[in-house]
């Protein structure tokens, strides 16, 4: 049982419902349900109760196991108590302990597997095998669940890449790169250009993907947990206008959106800076990592109207800092956030082919 409280209308907030499949099952929050407070319930594949009396929605996910990720609005540093006290109104409780009766039997537990970095790369299969069985079978997936069967990769399976011969081995880490090439592809080549910042739609529920594991890892390879287009789009960019990879050593780069022409959005928008290598953030003098629209009365406009940023490594001077967006000595990867994209012109939406476009990045004069 989520319960959330009334949230002022002016602040956004949303929770945001993921599933071991990585669809995104359901939203809650200023877009989806509103303001006003409410309970909602979550159920895996498996429920067939009945809905409780005090319940505005059930939400299903697939798996047995689900996340679920709260984002809620802070305006300004002083805003943070505000913000502190929205999320000492969100509640989870089992449906038990709602309905106030008792709990019923604990499940058996569980001996996950330690997640790391380095244990995954190393033992891929062993823990595939073991994310699988917390995944129910479904259609869409059923052919390729049974060509991983064949050759011992599964629930309860025990594919071991080390005691394969050496042809076998190098057949399998051949297929994983050219599998891991196809995915980079699809980033490149499957999402629309506008101005050189890529723009498209990676993140949804079940009918969003129907059976289109490409598409699936795509997005997780981008930024895994990502929204619907309709709760957040994404634009990202490693290039400037004329295509040529944006790097922070070799130029400086300048951002000019229109006079009325800033992102349209119901909530709010940012551009945030990484590294083009590893898309981490990136440690600059200012402690700056991306610049949104709540900094809006700080920055600083043109005389016609128009905001333009500056993305380098150094400061563009004193009266210009305050639009400056360190950039890395290195490879630039810029991904902008528009959250609850408008759906009336000017818009973003559809992904891609919208009647608002991000505007291209300029190499300084």
């Amino acid at each position: 049982m989520l319960s959330v409280p009334a949230v002022p209308k002016n602040r956004y907030y949303s929770v945001q419902l993921i599933d071991g499949n990585t669809y995104n099952y359901g939203y809650i929050g200023s877009r989806a349900t509103g303001s006003e407070p409410g309970n909602y319930l979550v159920v895996g594949p498996d429920w067939t109760g009945e809905t409780p009396a005090g319940i505005k929605k059930v939400f299903s996910s697939t798996t047995p196991f689900s996340l679920a990720a709260y984002r809620t609005q802070l305006f300004n540093a002083g805003d943070m108590p505000n913000v502190e006290k929205v999320q000492a109104g969100y509640k989870v409780q089992p449906l038990s302990a709602f309905l106030k009766q008792p709990a019923p039997p604990a499940a058996p537990t569980i001996n996950f597997l330690p997640a790391t970095t380095a244990g995954i790369k190393e033992h891929f299969f062993e823990y595939l095998d073991a994310a699988l069985q917390f995944v129910p079978p479904s259609p869409e997936d059923k052919d390729v669940r049974a060509r991983l069967a064949r050759i011992g990769v599964g629930p309860g399976k025990t594919f071991a890449l080390k005691d394969l011969s050496e042809e076998h081995k190098a057949a399998v880490l051949l297929g994983m790169k050219q599998g891991d090439d196809k995915v980079g592809n699809f980033l490149t080549s499957g999402m629309k250009d506008v101005n050189h910042w890529a723009v498209g739609s990676l993140f949804g529920d079940r009918d969003f993907y129907k059976g289109d594991w490409l598409k699936r890892a795509a997005a997780a390879k981008f930024g895994i947990y990502g929204n619907d287009a309709v709760e957040a789009t994404y634009p990202f960019t490693r290039t400037d206008a004329k295509g040529e990879t944006l790097d922070g050593s070799k130029h400086n780069y300048t951002i000019t959106f229109p006079a009325g022409q800033l992102p349209p959005v119901n909530a709010f928008w940012s551009v945030t800076m990484y590294d083009g290598k590893t898309q981490f953030l990136i440690k600059n003098p200012i402690n700056r990592y991306l610049i949104n629209s709540p900094m809006l009365p700080n920055l600083k406009k043109n005389a016609d109207g128009s905001l333009t940023l500056y993305i380098q490594k150094d400061s563009p001077r004193k009266d210009k800092e305050a639009n400056w967006l360190p950039a890395p000595n290195d490879t630039i990867y810029l991904v902008m956030r528009l959250y609850w994209p408008k759906e009336t012109p000017p818009s973003i939406l559809p992904p891609g082919s919208g009647t608002w476009q991000p505007p291209a990045i300029q190499v300084a004069e």
